[in-house]
């Protein structure tokens, strides 16, 4: 089959009351501080795609590779509003799907489970309910899938002919584990086809502010050499973390970086996730990282890894099948 673009059936819901400090439809203007987003064409164009909304006042960033979805990576400015509230910016009405994250590769189709009310969130005892996992794919219209993060990657899918969505928690462990892959293949099950799908990776923690023991960047590195046991279909990652050091510093953009301290790295997982989802075969117009990181901004973003304090930022996108 041809890949082509479907047109969703419903508008983009952004609303237009923003303030003068969160311009709507402006790019965004900070640049994380790593060799390879200097001011270049590329960096530029990257930079192009972020741009600040608003909701109630309160600040998000799209990115326009999501323009055919309702979406935002939502800032602290948020807090403590809940996905079930902060479906009201994107699409009001929408089945509101959350989970219990775990910091796995789970991903769980919205089928069967059970969507939320704001009502509901509100109340302690409806977190019981949640599923554990890190990624939502969506069956029908109209649902809104939510992850929250601090320093990890909230990664955001869609799919410009079928509609159907997805949401990502991606830590370094989901990363090791290739829960973005998981969920493209659950999207792939569905009838999505690898070039009709568009990729945005929100703020996060900076590959040069993030150091790691070289164990922790060889576990996430060896998930680019994992192979597949033809007896088992299941993924193999037997290399000895030199081996997987010398690959991830042999990369055009390496997604490691020297750090002074002994037996230590700094480790980039956004550009993890980028080379795992171009091996899939997205080329790089498919994919988008956001100029933004959130251990370095901290007028707009939790980080544990700044403050040791476990608050969190919602990201969300709301599906379209015609």
């Amino acid at each position: 089959m041809v890949c082509g673009r479907f047109l969703l059936s419903h508008p983009t819901n952004y609303p237009t009351n923003y303030p003068t400090n969160y311009p709507t439809n402006q790019p965004t203007n900070q640049l994380m501080n790593h060799p390879t987003n200097h001011p270049t064409d590329r960096a530029a164009a990257t930079e192009a795609l972020w741009r600040w909304q608003a909701w109630e006042g309160l600040p998000y960033l799209t990115c326009s590779l999501l323009d055919a979805w309702p979406h935002g990576f939502f800032t602290q400015q948020c807090s403590p509003k809940l996905p079930g509230t902060l479906t009201g910016a994107l699409a009001p009405g929408s089945a509101v799907y959350r989970i219990k994250q775990v910091h796995g590769n789970g991903v769980l189709l919205t089928e069967g489970l059970v969507p939320m009310t704001p009502e509901a969130e509100q109340d302690p005892a409806f977190a019981s309910i949640f599923e554990p996992a890190d990624g939502l794919v969506s069956t029908r219209f109209q649902e809104a899938l939510w992850v929250c993060s601090a320093d990890c990657t909230p990664a955001l899918v869609g799919d410009v002919r079928t509609g159907h969505v997805s949401a990502i928690h991606a830590g370094w462990r989901g990363t090791a584990a290739r829960i973005v892959p998981e969920a493209i293949a659950k999207l792939l099950a569905q009838g999505s086809q690898i070039c009709d799908l568009r990729v945005a990776l929100g703020p996060a923690i900076a590959g040069e502010v993030y150091p790691v023991g070289q164990d922790v960047a060889a576990q996430t590195g060896r998930s680019l050499l994992a192979t597949t046991d033809e007896h088992t279909d299941e993924h193999t990652d037997e290399h000895p973390e030199a081996e997987v050091l010398d690959f991830l510093f042999g990369q055009a953009q390496p997604p490691i970086l020297p750090d002074p301290e002994p037996g230590k790295l700094r480790l980039d997982v956004r550009r993890v996730n980028v080379l795992q989802l171009e091996q899939l075969g997205l080329s790089p117009d498919q994919i988008s990282v956001a100029p933004h990181c959130t251990y370095q901004d901290p007028e707009h973003f939790f980080s544990y890894r700044r403050t040791g304090q476990k608050q969190v930022q919602w990201s969300g996108i709301v599906s379209g099948l015609s």
